[in-house]
């Protein structure tokens, strides 16, 4: 049940990331909007596990952040990574254009969802 509710507050989280996203890419480019969109939907992450998804640590807020910004640090590597190779490199190569930001950044993101969890559990929120 608690994976289970962490997929819903990372799948909220993780529309409010592409959704910024899609609305950075205006202003600034692909790559660095990947950033940003990742450091709001981190926010949004953060907040949500704490209320809904895990049990007190015993740890303060900003020990629990702390924690959760560096388990999030490790899943940007890996969204950058792979959302903006698609976008510019193998999304190129093949000649795939539609929607091309958008599906690299989905998924970029939606690789993170496994890893992210057992980080968050065995790591941001363990009781202690």
């Amino acid at each position: 049940m608690q994976f289970f509710r962490f997929l819903m507050a990372g799948g909220t989280a993780a529309l409010v990331n592409i959704v910024s996203r899609y609305l950075l890419d205006f202003v600034m480019l692909f790559e660095v909007a990947v950033v940003i969109a990742h450091l709001i939907g981190m926010v949004v992450a953060y907040v949500l596990s704490k209320l809904f998804v895990f049990q007190p640590s015993g740890h303060s807020v900003r020990q629990e952040a702390v924690r959760f910004a560096i388990v999030n640090m490790f899943s940007l590597l890996i969204v950058w990574s792979i959302s903006v190779g698609l976008a510019r490199i193998v999304f190129p190569g093949m000649g795939f254009a539609w929607h091309a930001h958008d599906i690299a950044h989905v998924t970029g993101v939606s690789v993170t969802a496994v890893t992210s969890y057992f980080g968050h559990k065995y790591y941001s929120f363990r009781a202690g």
